[in-house]
């Protein structure tokens, strides 16, 4: 136990520090991180050591009619539009069918319609179930060669992180030998969102985890990496593997 000399000595101490602060640097993107907490999930008889997170209550905005607040929701809105139609491009570039989210179909970038884009499929793959089929004709944009899926990006720039996972983790439920890359395409500030979303016990618990499977793509990096290639016309030979070495994914086990 202290005694009254160390006491007073800690009490002098603090009320200096009161008086004079010393201000230290805090990493914004540190503090703003969320906890994580291990838990367990079976594989066979086995139980595996599994980081999960435990998002908290999504913080409620205030609907008005604000000149400020319709200004950024739209420019929210044609961002959404800009990415999904630069995805639609270098994808077509490359040689690949496309897709567009059904009820997207009538959406235009810059005056170009969607329909325009060369290589633009009407129909999916026809060897999945109608559920399946259900499921795949929201996701933002596909990449298609024949009848297999190459890669599969729901953009997240104005809905929740969890609908875009969740429609991901649906497709796979109902494909599970299902073998195509899947990437989250959101703004740089929403890579923590991404990261505690796809640590959810719901993805993490499923085999394999949603988080090895589905990576996450800044929209700033992805936007640089294509109008760098477009520039040099060098599209057409880009191979669609250039997505998955720009994504993060969260391996929960280095957590």
């Amino acid at each position: 136990m202290l005694d009254q000399h160390d006491a007073e000595i800690i009490f002098q101490l603090l009320s200096e520090a009161v008086k004079n602060p010393t201000l230290h640097p805090v990493d914004q993107k540190k503090l703003n991180r969320k906890p994580f907490f291990s838990a367990e999930r079976k594989e066979g008889k086995k139980s595996i050591k599994t980081i999960v997170s435990i998002p908290g209550p999504e913080p409620v905005i205030e609907e008005t009619e604000s000149t400020v607040q319709l200004e950024s929701a739209e420019s929210i809105l044609k961002s959404h539009t800009e990415v999904q139609y630069r995805l639609l491009q270098v994808g077509s570039d490359m040689g690949f069918d496309v897709w567009v989210a059904r009820n997207d179909r009538g959406k235009a970038f810059d005056g170009v319609p969607f329909s325009s884009i060369p290589n633009i499929v009407d129909e999916l793959p026809t060897q999945f179930n109608e559920a399946t089929n259900k499921t795949i004709e929201l996701i933002d944009v596909l990449w298609l060669k024949g009848n297999s899926i190459v890669a599969a990006f729901e953009v997240e720039c104005t809905t929740s992180i969890y609908s875009g996972l969740l429609r991901m983790s649906d497709l796979l439920a109902l494909q599970p030998n299902l073998k195509i890359k899947l990437f989250i395409v959101a703004p740089d500030e929403r890579q923590n969102k991404v990261e505690q979303e796809i640590l959810r016990p719901s993805f993490m618990f499923r085999e394999p985890p949603l988080a090895d499977l589905c990576g996450f793509l800044p929209i700033s990096k992805l936007m640089e990496k294509i109008e760098g290639v477009k520039k040099l016309g060098l599209t057409s030979s880009l191979k669609p593997d250039f997505v998955d070495l720009m994504a993060e994914y969260f391996n929960a086990e280095e957590e």
